[in-house]
């Protein structure tokens, strides 16, 4: 429809910081084998935009409507995980593991349990055991049960983002396409991080990571544009 049209146009001027901050990590490239705080800054700095883009769009409605607070917030702990794999070659790689073990619970939550959706479900459930089934042989100690973990809490977060997806009908909403879409290039991005960390050298393994990454994190942040809680709810809090 033409209104879905506009809208989305309407949010590109405010995603401008977003792709600047992007083209700069990547024109930059500062090298991973020696971490600093200047290149975590790099590093988060695309994030710290999307914060700004949710921030455009109003307190009033981040404080309205739950599932774009939840957004935010979990764009909040994606920073901190960010920030934590700068340097997780001297032992931070598991905190930042649970700090995306986080994000990915306040964006499933934020997705929400309708519909339910259960064929989904066993489809996602089943890729992410093959995809358990390929690592595990790599994996030694806590390794063995925190990726088991991390994997589960993924693919929850991709079955409740990808369930709602509807294409065709009046259902059709095209931020719940970005939501499916983004959640599983953050599956590809983690995967690859995973095969590349524990498995085996993946090549250009860093630009597929963080291609993949940034336009997940871009195109969840959009699905929070238009809230999963009715229109006519925020509407009527603002004119309180």
């Amino acid at each position: 429809p033409l209104s879905y049209v506009l809208q989305v146009k309407s949010e590109g001027p405010k995603l401008v910081p977003f792709f600047k901050a992007t083209c700069v990590y990547f024109v930059l490239w500062l090298p991973s084998s020696s971490p600093s705080w200047v290149s975590a800054l790099v590093k988060c700095l695309p994030i710290f935009c999307l914060w700004l883009f949710l921030l455009a769009h109003g307190l009033g409605f981040l404080l309205a409507h739950p599932s774009a607070t939840r957004i935010f917030v979990g764009l909040i702990f994606s920073a901190l995980g960010d920030a934590f794999l700068i340097w997780q070659d001297q032992g931070y790689f598991v905190h930042g593991l649970l700090m995306f073990a986080v994000t990915h619970m306040f964006y499933a939550s934020a997705f929400g349990m309708r519909p339910l959706a259960l064929r989904t479900g066993l489809v996602m459930a089943v890729l992410s055991g093959l995809c358990y089934a390929l690592l595990y042989p790599c994996l030694t100690g806590a390794f063995t049960y925190l990726v088991g973990v991390y994997m589960a809490l993924i693919s929850f977060m991709g079955w409740r983002a990808v369930a709602g997806l509807q294409l065709v009908g009046t259902a059709w909403r095209w931020t719940e396409l970005a939501a499916g879409s983004g959640a599983l290039l953050f599956i590809v991005s983690d995967l690859t991080i995973a095969l590349n960390k524990f498995c085996f050298p993946v090549p250009y393994s860093r630009a597929l990571i963080m291609s993949t990454y940034y336009a997940a994190q871009m195109l969840i942040a959009l699905s929070a544009v238009e809230s999963r809680e009715p229109v006519e709810d925020y509407r009527l809090s603002k004119a309180k």
